[in-house]
């Protein structure tokens, strides 16, 4: 989420866009509960990520985790001190557990026990972590992490059950090597699983709340053969920023992505495909629901006309390959029935504006974002991008260099002024 204001700056036409980023995090009270799990170190991770995301982590120790990470640990990250008390005072008239569960916003516990699952389930409250459970009426995500065949075990998932029921999220544990020796399922969900899952649920109320969003990413590969393909430099770190920002204001997103690499962003929706023809299928499936399209992905423009069913041998002579053009996704989608905001994307290193607003006329986008990839610093493969941004109506919104996850959050800016009628 986003607060931005427009400046235009003497001799240019152009607004340039300034961007005060306010995480979803921000200034959000967080309990991390922390239990007797050996994962418990792992904890020391995410209040650290939390505190750098500007959230206040209020931590509460369960008495078993105290035997394992010393609260100083967390007091010294976070600045804010711990409990561990039941009948803990955190001034002179305020009882701790009712006082941390009334200012929550969410209830974050991580790692949890089979035992402790198994508490709130029934609604006991015998320490301070399971009575501010019951004090608090913010969301509770609880990640689980225990021995070998103990998540498995019947009454375990009764437990869990039971507590989904309630609106209780979970973080699923890993399958993996546990402290015991053995393998299997139980260990903590990595810390960016947990805290995708905290943004996630946190921006459920978001200015994209109840949109269908859906983000096309990565560079599409068209066969030679089994063993090669013609695709392009593209990394899909831009749609993946796209889906996280999407996600963190509340949309359901479906990410449609050729191989990238990448680890599949919390929360969303993920289709894998291969060619343009591909991906074409799969937006077309996708944009019967869509109430928001954004075309991140480097798409082939053309392919092999044929592709060879055995490897080609390289042998002394040329080889030459006849291509076709692809299908052009977003021109075959202007023709649907259907009509939600349209984004497209144009990367291009020469004549950058031009050959935008040719392209958001053509296809009759509500925006093209317009990517200068011909810099070091900007395009495929990095982690930040120069672009301008460009209405139906014309005007340019030019931006100075910034984080891919920036830029997402500014696209999202115009569309959320789209769908609020205020372009």
């Amino acid at each position: 989420m986003v607060l931005a204001v427009f400046f235009a700056p003497l001799g240019s036409a152009a607004p340039r866009y300034t961007l005060v980023v306010v995480d979803v995090l921000r200034e959000k009270r967080i309990v991390l509960g922390v239990t007797g799990s050996i994962a418990a170190y792992k904890a020391v991770g995410l209040a650290s990520a939390l505190t750098q995301a500007g959230a206040l982590a209020d931590v509460v120790m369960t008495r078993e985790a105290l035997e394992l990470v010393r609260p100083l640990s967390f007091q010294a990250i976070t600045h804010r001190p711990v409990s561990s008390q039941l009948f803990s005072m955190l001034a002179e008239t305020e009882i701790g557990h009712v006082s941390l569960g009334k200012s929550a916003d969410a209830v974050l516990i991580a790692p949890c026990t089979a035992n402790t699952l198994a508490k709130l389930s029934y609604g006991l409250a015998d320490d301070i972590l399971t009575t501010t459970v019951l004090a608090t009426e913010a969301p509770l995500i609880i990640a689980p992490a225990m021995d070998a065949g103990m998540y498995e075990h019947p009454a375990v998932q009764e437990n869990v059950g039971r507590l989904k029921q309630r609106g209780v999220v979970f973080v699923e544990p890993q399958e993996g090597y546990l402290a015991s020796g053995l393998w299997g399922s139980g260990r903590l969900a990595d810390q960016e699983t947990i805290l995708g899952t905290l943004r996630a649920t946190l921006g459920q109320s978001g200015d994209l709340a109840g949109a269908h969003v859906v983000v096309t990413a990565g560079g599409t590969e068209e066969p030679i053969d089994p063993v090669r393909y013609i695709s392009n430099r593209s990394s899909g770190k831009m749609g993946y920023a796209l889906v996280e920002a999407a996600r963190d204001r509340g949309a359901n997103v479906t990410l449609i992505h050729a191989p990238t690499g990448l680890l599949d962003p919390v929360g969303a929706t993920c289709v894998v495909v291969t060619s343009a023809e591909d991906m074409y299928q799969a937006v077309k499936s996708s944009y019967r629901t869509a109430d928001v399209l954004i075309m991140a992905a480097a798409v082939a423009d053309f392919r092999p006309a044929t592709a060879a069913g055995q490897k080609i041998k390289k042998r002394d002579a040329e080889l030459s390959l006849e291509l076709e053009p692809t299908v052009d996704i977003l021109s075959a989608t202007m023709r649907c029935e259907r009509h939600p905001i349209r984004v497209g994307f144009a990367a291009e290193t020469t004549n950058l504006s031009e050959y935008a607003r040719e392209k958001v006329q053509a296809k009759r986008l509500d925006l093209i974002v317009a990517n200068d990839v011909s810099r070091a610093d900007s395009g495929f493969g990095t982690d930040t991008n120069l672009v301008s941004i460009i209405t139906a109506s014309g005007e340019v919104i030019e931006c100075p260099l910034m984080s891919k996850r920036d830029v997402a959050d500014v696209v999202l800016d115009q569309v959320v002024a789209i769908r609020s009628g205020r372009r």
